[in-house]
């Protein structure tokens, strides 16, 4: 049901939505936050499932700096100011100053129809994450996993049995309809999901975008099947010397995708653009000038 949190085990819940939210109770009848959604709707509706089953928030640990991960944050801010919000390192500086993000994607001060909720979430006053290994915040004991690829930095978290993958992985749903997975690094993303499929005893598992599932090697299969896909689709455009515009419009036409607007032309270029370096230190394409141009072309 809507506004319901859903158990997972005793203690873990997650509330479904575009992105998923897991809560984390600390025994004493608080929860600490683990992404808090899009936007203030989101947010809203995560307190409302916390009033449901009596929980208070007593922290928020957002797995990266994306929008649609932190825009809850300010709304449960607003109601209980002493809340800490953590996140990784450089992501927590995008929470305090979201500009970042699509100052980052335009490559200069966005235009305004950049600056939108899909790129640019309510500051959030955050402050750094504790490092990678076991720890506890807010009276709750949860292991940290540094899985950076997606973002520049990014934290999966693992209790017990359980993984919360984040955007490390996307369930195969997410996977058909968005063949060209986000990323600031392929070659990290897939070394970070090939390194969950080496964990051991994890019997759930629960990415940013998706249903919960159990079968977490062949999570990592499919996700490690698209990104290799998406990079043979810009070494293919390459083949004839191109520039990033080029290629991207190349590699979106080999996979079936349509862009409609500046968000997606920006999102998905950026994410050619990381393929491309990863291709570059492979040594199977080169980068060059040509009439003003950078382009890239088969070594």
């Amino acid at each position: 049901m809507a506004n319901e949190l859903i158990t997972l085990a005793g203690g873990i819940h997650y509330l479904p939505g575009g992105v998923n939210s897991v809560i984390l109770e600390d025994g004493s009848g608080g929860a600490l936050l683990i992404d808090t959604g899009l936007d203030a709707d989101a947010g809203k509706k995560l307190l409302k499932a916390l009033e449901k089953k009596n929980l208070t928030p007593r922290a928020i640990m957002n797995t990266h700096s994306h929008a649609d991960h932190y825009g809850g944050n300010a709304v449960i801010e607003a109601k209980f100011p002493e809340l800490k919000v953590f996140a990784p390192p450089l992501e927590e500086a995008v929470l305090r100053y979201p500009i970042l993000e699509p100052m980052g994607l335009y490559g200069a001060r966005p235009p305004q129809e950049l600056q939108n909720k899909f790129l640019m979430a309510r500051a959030s006053n955050a402050r750094l994450a504790p490092e990678p290994g076991l720890c506890k915040i807010a009276g709750v004991t949860l292991e940290l996993l540094e899985v950076a690829g997606h973002a520049a930095l990014m934290y999966a978290v693992r209790v017990g049995s359980f993984l919360y993958a984040t955007d490390a992985l996307f369930g195969p749903e997410v996977l058909l309809k968005h063949p060209m997975s986000f990323c600031m690094d392929s070659r990290l993303q897939k070394e970070s999901a090939a390194k969950l499929a080496e964990l051991e005893g994890i019997e759930l598992v629960l990415c940013g975008h998706g249903d919960p599932l159990s079968d977490l090697r062949s999570l990592v299969e499919k996700n490690l099947e698209c990104l290799e896909s998406t990079t043979r689709a810009v070494k293919n455009a390459c083949q004839t010397p191109a520039s990033i515009d080029i290629i991207t419009q190349q590699v979106c036409n080999a996979l079936g995708l349509e862009l409609k607007n500046a968000t997606g032309l920006l999102l998905n270029r950026s994410a050619v653009s990381a393929h491309l370096v990863e291709l570059l230190e492979r040594g199977e394409v080169s980068m060059g000038m040509r009439d003003n141009l950078l382009e890239f072309r088969w070594v």
